[in-house]
C-alpha cells in the first residue's frame, strides 16, 4: 500500500516517530509521502525523509493555515528549495476558510504561486480545501491548460463535486472519513471509478474506525482499504493494487 499523505514529522509523534514507520512497513506502507506545512517543519521532515530513502518522499509547499503576514518570505522559502532539488509535489497547498478568513486573499495568491511553480517543475500539486471548494476548483481550473494535475487530498464532498474534480485529471484521496458511517462518504465512493483513488492516512489526524479517537498512524492505511473494498464489493487485492498504481502515475 502506499500513503500518500501522512505528516510523520508531527510533534505528536515525537520520540515514536521510527517505530510508527515501522509498523507501517510491517502493515505493508511501502511508501510514505510527507506533505509540508511550513517553513519550520522542513527540516524535520526531510531528516525523516534522510533516514528513510526508500520509503519516505518529501514535498514542498506552504499550508494554507500557514499563510500569515509573512507568507511572501514563506513562499520565497518555498520556490529556493525547488531551486535545489526534487520534490514529490508541491503540497500541501490550497485554500482553508474553516479557522480563520483574515488573510483570504493571501491564501489566494499562495495558492496560485505554487500552482505556478508545480507547473515550472513539472510536478503535481496535493490540495488542501476546507470550506472553500468553488474557489479551490475556480483557481485550478484557470491552470489546466498549463498542465496542472494532482490530488484533492482529504475528499469528503459531494458526488457532483468528486466528478467536476475528476473530470478536471486529478484524484482524490481517501483516508479514515470513509470509515465514518455518518459521514456520507461511502455513498459517494461507491459511484466513484477506483482510477480515480488514492489512499491516505493524513496522520496523525482523521484516524479511522476502529480506531478513531486515537492518534492516527499510517499502519492503519489498511483499514481504509478494506472499507473501499466492502462499500465496493471488490477484492482487497484490487483496491490495493489500483490505488497503487494511481499513486505511481501522481507522483510520476
Amino acid at each position: 500500500m502506499i500513503d500518500t499523505h501522512t505528516h510523520l514529522y508531527d510533534e505528536k509523534f515525537d520520540s515514536e516517530t521510527k517505530p510508527m514507520i515501522q509498523r507501517a512497513l510491517n502493515a505493508g506502507v511501502t511508501k510514505l509521502y510527507m506533505p509540508n506545512c511550513f517553513s519550520e517543519t522542513i527540516d524535520p521532515m526531510l531528516a525523516i525523509e534522510k533516514e528513510f530513502p526508500e520509503t519516505c518522499f518529501a514535498m514542498m509547499g506552504l499550508h494554507p493555515c500557514y499563510v500569515k503576514e509573512d507568507y511572501k518570505k514563506e513562499l520565497e522559502i518555498v520556490a529556493n528549495w525547488f531551486e535545489k532539488r526534487t520534490f514529490s509535489a508541491v503540497g500541501e497547498i490550497g485554500l482553508d476558510y474553516y479557522w480563520d478568513k483574515t488573510f483570504v486573499k493571501e491564501q489566494h495568491e499562495a495558492f496560485c504561486t505554487q500552482m505556478e511553480i508545480a507547473i515550472q517543475y513539472k510536478r503535481p500539486i496535493v490540495i488542501h480545501n476546507r470550506e472553500a471548494t468553488k474557489d479551490t476548483i475556480d483557481l485550478v481550473r484557470k491552470y489546466l491548460p498549463q498542465g496542472i494535475r494532482g490530488v484533492f487530498h482529504c475528499f469528503t464532498g459531494s458526488l457532483e463535486t468528486a466528478k467536476i474534480i475528476t473530470d478536471m485529471g486529478f484524484y482524490l484521496g481517501i483516508g479514515g472519513v470513509v470509515t465514518y458511517p455518518k459521514a456520507g462518504l461511502q455513498d459517494v465512493i461507491n459511484q466513484i471509478d477506483l482510477r480515480h483513488l488514492v489512499l491516505e492516512t493524513d496522520a496523525p489526524y482523521l484516524t479511522p474506525v476502529p480506531y478513531r479517537g486515537k492518534r492516527n498512524e499510517s499502519s492503519y492505511l489498511s483499514h481504509i482499504a478494506e472499507k473501499i473494498s466492502s462499500i465496493k464489493s471488490i477484492e482487497l487485492d484490487e483496491v490495493i493494487r489500483i490505488s497503487n498504481e494511481n499513486a505511481n502515475l501522481l507522483f510520476a
